[in-house]
């Protein structure tokens, strides 16, 4: 045989197995999670034990602020279920008619502020935040959840024994960077690129606990966040329908609990 027939018995074969792979792809089910990027450890564990579930069907997590998640979804991305850490984006969307049936709360977080454990700001305390005088910090924008909360707990503060009135100003003064999602928030102060940040108490995860100091926020000037999941009016059935009762019942809630967050309201 020349090595021309050689050659072109090789390209037949690549393309029959390029044609037989995407046949198989677009046989395959892919059940898309759009989740806010606070939930990320948790989420990856509920994603794999649903494969583990459910073998035919391929899951993808895109984890972003719920903000960004949002705006896609208004621009037309697809997705079958959207877990956001707030009801402010969750009601955007089904404003919109993006949601099918009524969104449910399925986690609530707090606040913690946290620093690098070699405390490059000299910060002992909640107080230092809005000292003067060159001290770096990081918070979430305004539009992310994590920010937004962020900063109704800067506003309690100013209001508790021990800070002053300015307490929020003096803050806001010292932020040096805005992230678009918490996760961003965490990675600044790890680096050292920051001397303390805003963040969920989920994020301080074990592998994150001998790098970070954290700081509690008193119960009175702390928020509760309540993340929020819904079907898509576009969602896959019944795989999309799964995932959430996996998520809603008690394996679900088991992990998120192991991973932090706070179990949801009693009904």
């Amino acid at each position: 045989m020349s090595w021309r027939r050689i050659l072109s018995a090789l390209a037949m074969l690549t393309l029959a197995a390029v044609l037989y792979r995407r046949g198989r792809e677009a046989a395959t089910p892919v059940l898309t999670i759009f989740a806010a990027a606070s939930l990320a450890e948790p989420f990856d564990e509920i994603a794999e034990r649903y494969r583990q579930l459910h073998p035919g069907v391929m899951v993808r997590v895109n984890y972003a602020g719920s903000q960004q998640h949002a705006i896609y979804l208004e621009h037309g991305a697809a997705a079958d279920v959207f877990a956001s850490a707030d009801e402010r984006w969750m009601d955007r969307v089904r404003r919109r008619g993006l949601v099918s049936g009524h969104p449910v709360v399925f986690a609530r977080n707090r606040l913690v502020a946290i620093i690098p454990a070699s405390n490059p700001g000299d910060i002992d305390g909640l107080e230092d935040l809005g000292r003067a005088g060159g001290l770096k910090l990081v918070l979430a924008a305004d539009a992310v959840p994590a920010g937004r909360y962020g900063r109704d707990v800067l506003r309690k503060l100013a209001q508790q024994p021990g800070f002053p009135a300015d307490f929020e100003r003096r803050v806001l003064a010292n932020v040096v960077s805005e992230e678009e999602n918490v996760k961003a928030v965490v990675r600044k102060v790890h680096l050292g690129e920051a001397d303390a940040g805003l963040v969920y108490r989920s994020d301080l995860t074990p592998g994150l606990a001998s790098r970070l100091t954290m700081l509690e926020i008193p119960h009175a000037a702390n928020v509760l966040a309540s993340y929020h999941v819904a079907l898509l009016v576009r969602a896959r059935e019944p795989e999309a329908r799964a995932f959430l009762e996996l998520l809603l019942g008690n394996e679900g809630r088991a992990t998120l609990v192991r991973h932090g967050f706070l179990p949801p309201p009693s009904p």
